[in-house]
This record gives C-alpha cells, sequence and structure tokens, in this order.
C-alpha cells in the first residue's frame, strides 16, 4: 500500500495568516501614533530580531542586544512613524534618544498586557553580520620619489648591537 503525500500547500495560509496578525500590530501602532496616542490603560511590549532584515538599530544598542530585544510602548516614545511594512520610534537608552526602525516581519511578540492580548511569530532568518574591512595602508613616511614599489628593509638595523 503506497503512502499518501499530504498536499502541498501553495497558497502559503500560514504565511498569510502570519501577515495578516502583522497587520493588527500595524493598526495598534497606527493608533499610537494618533495625536491622541495610546487609549486608556494600553501599553505595548514589542519584541524583534535586532539583527532580521530591514532592522535598523543603532550600533551601541545592537551590541547589547545582539539578537533580541524588547521595547515598550507606553508614556516615554518619540517620533513614532508607522509605515505599511515597518515602524520606527526614538526611545531613550540611558537617557540618550535612539531611533530604531523595525519592519514588522522582524517581530516575533507583541503584547498588552493591559488586556492581556498576545501574538507571537516566527523570528526571521538573521542577517549576517557586516564583516568589518581593514582600511586600505595610507604610506605617509616615503617621500614622493616616482618610485613606489616595494622597499625592502633589513631587521639588522633593529636590533641591539
Amino acid at each position: 500500500m503506497a503512502e499518501e503525500t499530504p498536499p502541498v500547500d501553495e497558497m502559503q495560509y500560514e504565511k498569510l495568516a502570519q501577515d495578516a496578525l502583522r497587520g493588527v500590530i500595524r493598526s495598534a501602532l497606527e493608533r499610537a501614533a494618533s495625536p491622541s496616542g495610546i487609549p486608556g490603560g494600553h501599553h505595548f511590549y514589542i519584541t524583534f530580531k535586532t539583527r532580521g532584515p530591514g532592522v535598523s538599530v543603532p550600533p551601541d544598542v545592537i551590541a547589547k542586544y545582539p539578537d533580541e530585544m524588547t521595547v515598550v510602548l507606553q508614556h516615554q516614545y518619540w517620533d513614532l512613524a508607522v509605515e505599511y511594512d515597518l515602524f520606527s520610534v526614538m526611545l531613550k537608552f540611558g537617557g540618550m534618544p535612539k531611533v530604531l526602525t523595525v519592519p514588522y516581519t522582524a517581530v516575533t511578540r507583541f503584547y498588552d498586557p493591559s488586556v492581556q492580548f498576545l501574538l507571537q511569530f516566527e523570528a526571521p532568518e538573521p542577517v549576517p553580520e557586516p564583516v568589518a574591512e581593514l582600511p586600505a595602508p595610507t604610506r605617509t613616511d616615503t617621500p614622493p620619489s616616482g618610485d613606489d614599489g616595494p622597499k625592502v628593509v633589513s631587521l639588522d638595523q633593529f636590533r641591539k648591537k
């Protein structure tokens, strides 16, 4: 008896559902960005992958949170900008204002504890860390002589005699 192969979900319903639920986050943030702000006692805990595709976090913040971080939007946030596929917000870290830009696809958790509302999402694939390129060495100790060929230096001149 041959084993039946499970049907292939060519509609990708799971992804469609995740995208639709991310729209709930966008709608909540749009309301928070309005002039009246977040209504009542609502506040948001938003957890996201700091190295998710499209995430922009200052280097000192990403050094402290190299994989994931949770931000709280309640009373102290500024310049909340909500776009179709991402949001940006200014928060203070150690008293210093920092702007974070987070695509909804990098969000792994959205929680409003005032009403016990929780959405959880699959983590995105991390973006590989950039490899720091070393700057090309600059030569400042050679006079312009037209001969930029390699110089051979004998180690004997540095040895104690």
